[in-house]
């Protein structure tokens, strides 16, 4: 029994250390070179020895009573097959999974994917067209064919060669395999266990990605699913957080985050407010783009737009995801919720946002596919007044792919309503080409011309495929059809336009960045932010910290209208002239890693699972700084981590259009 147990265990380790093979040469292999994936695989050997015990135990155990032992109870092989069967499916299922997750989000598999059941037929559209869903499905049966074929062979090898040994010796090797295995359950000979966090204490942040193995991944994210707040904490933050933004009377009992913000000057009676039209565009990569010299110049026409408007160069998204963006974008408040969205939580979707403070004007929302991914259509609806949302079934041009119309159409829809406007308008248009499946029309592809380079060019400067590059920067083909014409209608020179990605994509920027920006995931959260009004506002290009939170309020004080306000954003043009930016904060939470940080000035401060902080030199704009950050600025960036944080979680729930009278109190389970 131990023999084959022992044989079907190596087996079980060999398969999955291949796999991880696979992981660090499909996915890892830019950030991670062998040599230094070395750490990754031996702790990876240890996470895998966890679950293959964990699943032979039963087997050890119960196959020790001998009627149920299939050496010596023939009638029982049927049902361990079965139970060996439903253990090697589950493992191919983790792993298709983990490899399908990993090409779509650059992140191994977690319990945050569980929030795609919540739009299940828009996902499972998605999968079918991005990927060979039935040529996948075969490989698995071939392989679940083989795993199988290989279970029951060394079962009949130990069945042939065994010999039944003396008691004493049956029972010693009984124990001691039981021991090896509650060993390698255990994950190490010491007090404590082996936990999910010792795969990012190696390092290099790829090495934690490359460590796990998706059942360790999924399962250990399942106890961050509760979002809630600490209030001792909340109070405890508050005095920096109120100082940060600019509370006027602050309140640390009733934790008073409130703030009216006036006009900052009388508009002439005479003159119409600017519209607003803020495009939050998919996946528009900063390090990917023309704006810091990618040599591919995937976006030039964005990149002159750059040259006449304001443009945040070091501008973040606090997290990575597109709900998470847009949500970030339109309540100016970070989504820390671990599992699920903030959108899809109902305790959640309640939201003040500043849009409402836009009064007089017409609003809407421009979206190519549907709004009820991830509840999106809830969030407008609920919290912006008088939104008129346009998606897929409101268009005359037809559905290219699951994200709806193409988004060259997208503008071209959105541009015939905002012509015909007669009042101020503030719209959004939420853009989606620049995404798996990479759809480029086939109306397009006459004047649209795609790029044909090798794959190691196209890899060198940060993109995954040649598929992905052409999307990129038939994204930049689309802004310009836009803009070809809105400059003929009516509305053009009174308008500001403002550009903001929805998130980040993790890759090798190495040849334009620090290496921090690669090893520590920035690329997933930097993007460009763009405010363009070039009747209204000089150009300039800002070296400033940004974050997406920031952009309501920024628009705002474009627009010069009063608002009023309890969340994260500050506006970004008035920092400028009160400290030049210098104490601009964007808060960063990367779910995937549960780390959570700021970027402040030169640097980024990372607060990691295993207990560590550390302070990293993130600048791009100039030479190295001579000396590293020292202890004053280590601890001060670990404050305001934990402070945002915190005040992010309690700000969820107390954000509300009306504000509640006292906060809502939870008990918390999340944390890092």
């Amino acid at each position: 029994m131990t023999r084959w147990l022992g044989s079907l265990a190596v087996f079980l380790l060999v398969v999955m250390t291949l796999l991880r093979f696979v992981t660090h040469t499909a996915f890892l292999r830019d950030g991670l070179s062998l040599v230094q994936a070395g750490p990754a695989f031996w702790l990876g050997l240890r996470y895998d020895a966890r679950d293959v015990a964990a699943g032979l135990l039963p087997v050890l155990m119960l196959g020790s009573v001998p009627w149920l032992n299939p050496f010596r109870n023939r009638v029982t092989c049927g049902f361990w097959f079965l139970y060996l069967g439903l253990f090697v499916a589950g493992l191919i299922v983790f792993y298709v999974a983990d490899f399908i997750h990993f090409r779509y989000l650059g992140q191994r598999l977690n319990a945050t994917a569980l929030s795609f059941l919540g739009d299940a037929t828009i996902s499972a559209t998605m999968v079918w067209q991005s990927y060979p869903i039935l040529r996948i499905a075969l490989a698995a049966a071939v392989a679940f064919g083989a795993c199988m074929a290989a279970v029951v062979s060394l079962y009949r090898r130990t069945l042939e060669a065994v010999v039944i040994p003396r008691r004493a010796v049956r029972v010693t090797w009984f124990v001691a395999t039981s021991l090896f295995c509650l060993v390698a359950i255990f994950g190490r000979l010491g007090q404590y266990p082996l936990r999910w966090s010792d795969a990012f204490s190696l390092q290099y942040a790829a090495s934690g990605q490359l460590a796990l193995n998706p059942i360790e991944s999924f399962i250990n994210t399942l106890d961050f699913r509760t979002t809630g707040y600490d209030l001792e904490k909340v109070r405890a933050h508050y005095a920096t957080m109120s100082n940060y933004f600019g509370v006027a009377q602050p309140d640390a009992e009733r934790l008073v985050y409130d703030r009216t913000v006036p006009a900052r000057a009388e508009a002439a009676p005479t003159t119409r407010r600017p519209n607003v039209v803020l495009v939050i565009c998919e996946s528009f990569s900063a390090y990917k783009s023309s704006m810091w010299g990618n040599p591919l110049d995937t976006t030039p026409f964005f990149n002159s737009l750059t040259k006449q408007g304001v443009f945040f160069d070091n501008c973040f998204t606090p997290h990575f995801g597109t709900a998470r963006g847009v949500w970030a974008t339109v309540t100016s408040i970070p989504d820390v919720s671990i599992a699920d969205t903030a959108s899809r939580n109902p305790s959640m979707v309640d939201q003040h946002t500043i849009v409402n403070d836009f009064e007089g004007y017409e609003k809407f929302y421009f979206l190519g596919g549907s709004a009820s991914w991830a509840n999106v259509r809830g969030v407008l609806m609920n919290n912006i007044k008088g939104l008129k949302l346009y998606e897929e079934d409101s268009y005359e041009s037809p559905r290219v792919d699951v994200w709806g119309i193409s988004d060259k159409n997208l503008f071209r829809e959105a541009e015939k309503v905002l012509r015909a406007q007669t009042k101020p308008f503030f719209a959004i248009i939420q853009t989606s080409d620049n995404h798996r499946p990479y759809t480029i029309p086939k109306e397009d592809q006459a004047e649209f011309k795609l790029a044909d380079l090798t794959e190691e060019k196209v890899r060198q400067y940060g993109f995954d495929s040649l598929a992905e590059l052409n999307a990129f920067r038939y994204t930049d083909f689309a802004f310009q059809k836009f803009f070809e014409a809105a400059r003929q209608s009516a509305y053009f020179d009174n308008t500001v336009f403002v550009f903001v990605g929805d998130h980040g994509i993790d890759g090798n920027a190495r040849t334009m960045f620090p290496p921090a920006w690669t090893e520590n995931r920035l690329t997933s959260f930097h993007v460009p932010l763009l405010f363009y009004a070039p009747k209204l506002l000089p150009p300039q290009r800002i070296h400033s910290v940004a974050s997406q939170v920031d952009i309501m309020p920024t628009i705002a004080g474009i627009v010069n209208i009063p608002y009023q306000t309890r969340s994260f954003g500050r506006d970004l043009l008035r920092q400028q002239q009160l400290d030049g930016g210098a104490s601009n904060v964007a808060f960063i939470i990367d779910h995937n890693d549960k780390t959570i940080g700021v970027v402040k000035q030169h640097y980024y401060g990372v607060h990691r699972p295993d207990g560590r902080n550390e302070v990293l030199w993130a600048d791009f704009a100039s030479s190295p700084l001579a000396a590293g950050p020292d202890e004053a600025v280590k601890t001060e960036y670990q404050a305001l981590t934990n402070a945002f944080h915190e005040t992010a979680r309690y700000l969820l729930l107390n954000n509300q259009k009306t504000p509640p009278v006292m906060p809502r109190t939870l008990a918390t389970k999340q944390g890092h």
